[in-house]
């Protein structure tokens, strides 16, 4: 696949096959593409006027979603989304990660707080919440505010779970919460998180693909990655002599 914002290619020429129930890591200097490809997934790059997909296709279980009979929205809802800061909407916590099940009504209204429970449960967070529910999202501190986002996302059941740098803005405790959950999520889902850290990347990942100016450089699992890589530049990267 290739990727461009206007005439300025942004990926290149990149295939791979991110395995389902594994945690997938995109690392790479800043401005590699990342985050692109990531939002590529589930077509997010689709509201940046002049960006597209100019050669290839991307394919979530098996379909094409650039196919014009692809509703945007229910992939989206099957393709989870935690974004770098934390997002949570300025309602209480219970209609945060209830929102999204109103909006696609999938749930009946008599089973809505069993399912609200159990997405608080899968994230984490309901033994810290639970006689909170009525307060406001953003009374929370920052690290319960990411599991609440990532709460709302398994709320809805999707398929695929996309981090473009979950922890970057949390402190040491919170980021260990959040990368103890991502280890037990990986039994339900395939996940792929965008991350700078190295030391994460190797905590939390099973697969390990390296980017440098919009290509994909080497893809392996991630003890090969940092063990023994086969690419010089991955080798300069992950060492820190990467100039």
């Amino acid at each position: 696949m290739d990727f461009c914002y206007g005439h300025t290619c942004a990926l290149k020429d990149i295939t791979l096959t991110v395995p389902d129930r594994q945690v997938t890591a995109f690392i790479g200097p800043s401005g590699c593409g990342k985050s692109t490809l990531l939002r590529c997934v589930n077509r997010m790059n689709d509201e940046i006027p002049g960006a597209r997909v100019t050669r290839g296709t991307v394919h979530v279980s098996g379909v094409d979603i650039h196919q014009r009979s692809v509703d945007v929205v229910k992939l989206r809802r099957e393709v989870g989304m935690v974004f770098q800061k934390s997002n949570p909407f300025p309602y209480s916590i219970f209609d945060n990660v209830a929102f999204g099940l109103q909006l696609h009504g999938l749930v009946k209204r008599a089973e809505l707080r069993d399912t609200v429970e159990q997405a608080l449960r899968d994230a984490a967070l309901w033994n810290e919440v639970k006689d909170r529910l009525h307060e406001s999202a953003l009374s929370l501190s920052g690290g319960q505010q990411q599991r609440l986002c990532i709460a709302r996302s398994l709320a809805v059941k999707p398929r695929v779970i996309l981090m473009d740098e979950p922890c970057s803005a949390l402190d040491p405790i919170a980021t260990a919460k959040v990368e103890d959950l991502i280890r037990t999520l990986r039994e339900q889902f395939c996940i792929v998180i965008v991350t700078h850290s190295m030391q994460q990347a190797t905590r939390v990942s099973d697969q390990t693909a390296f980017f440098y100016l919009g290509e994909l450089v080497e893809f392996a699992d991630t003890m090969t990655i940092f063990g023994n890589p086969a690419n010089k530049l991955t080798e300069d990267y992950i060492r820190g002599t990467f100039s």
